[in-house]
């Protein structure tokens, strides 16, 4: 079973298992997280979202916190006008334990998958 799922604006397919990295949540690693925007959830039977699916949920442990690679900008106009400015993106590391479709039909990650 996978599943396309909001998180903070952006939309992920997911499967149990999945590690994915997203935009920084707050919580402290190792908590549980729900999220219940899930737009799609497919397998079997595909349902689909009018916008969300009812009673769908999908369920994750916070493996990490993180930062990512330092990215340089670099402005420059003729003259004496030079600037250089870095940022990083805080990002958060998510693995995907269990989707739940809301219909009795649940997906969970295997216990090799969450070492």
């Amino acid at each position: 079973m996978y599943t396309v799922v909001e998180i903070k604006g952006h939309q992920y397919k997911l499967k149990a298992g999945d590690l994915i990295d997203v935009e920084k949540i707050d919580a402290e690693e190792g908590a549980i997280v729900t999220f219940d925007q899930i737009l799609l959830v497919g397998g079997a039977k595909t349902i689909v979202g009018a916008p969300v699916v009812g009673g769908a949920k999908v369920t994750a442990k916070i493996v990490r916190q993180g930062r990512t690679r330092k990215i340089l900008v670099l402005k420059r106009k003729p003259g004496a006008y030079r600037r250089k400015n870095g940022h990083r993106q805080c990002y958060t590391g998510l693995l995907i334990t269990e989707i739940n479709d809301g219909q009795g039909g649940v997906s969970k990650a295997e216990a090799k998958a969450k070492k």
